[in-house]
This record gives C-alpha cells, sequence and structure tokens, in this order.
C-alpha cells in the first residue's frame, strides 16, 4: 500500500499509532482526576494504577531499541 511493506506499516502503527493513543489515555486519566477532585496523593495513585501498563509497554520498546532487536 503507498510502496510501503506490511511490516514497515506495522512497525509505524505501533510506534506512532499506539504512542498517540497513550498520550490520549494519558489526558483522560488526568480527566478523571481532576473531575473526582481526588488531591494530589490521589492523583497520583490514579496516575500509578491506571498508567503502569504503558510505562510496561515503553520499557519494552527502550529495551529493543537499546538491544539493537527489530
Amino acid at each position: 500500500m503507498f510502496g510501503y511493506s506490511e511490516e514497515q506499516i506495522s512497525a509505524f502503527g505501533l510506534t506512532f499509532g499506539v504512542g498517540a493513543f497513550m498520550l490520549y489515555m494519558l489526558f483522560i486519566i488526568g480527566q478523571l482526576a481532576w473531575s473526582s477532585k481526588a488531591g494530589k496523593f490521589g492523583t497520583f495513585i490514579i496516575f500509578l494504577g491506571l498508567g503502569f501498563g504503558m510505562v510496561g509497554f515503553v520499557a519494552k520498546y527502550l529495551i529493543q531499541w537499546t538491544m539493537g532487536i527489530k
């Protein structure tokens, strides 16, 4: 499609598409914390609990990048 292979399209979607989705999820978590008036500690707990899975995804990507694995 448009001169790109399936591997190139999926790599682009995995890095930029999922990255954009993760930023949107951070916005949603922030809105949730703000609308619930959670306070500083409550906001930290909300971000810790709901955002912890994203940390694992980013860590996996950084480890692969550091080791040079495609």
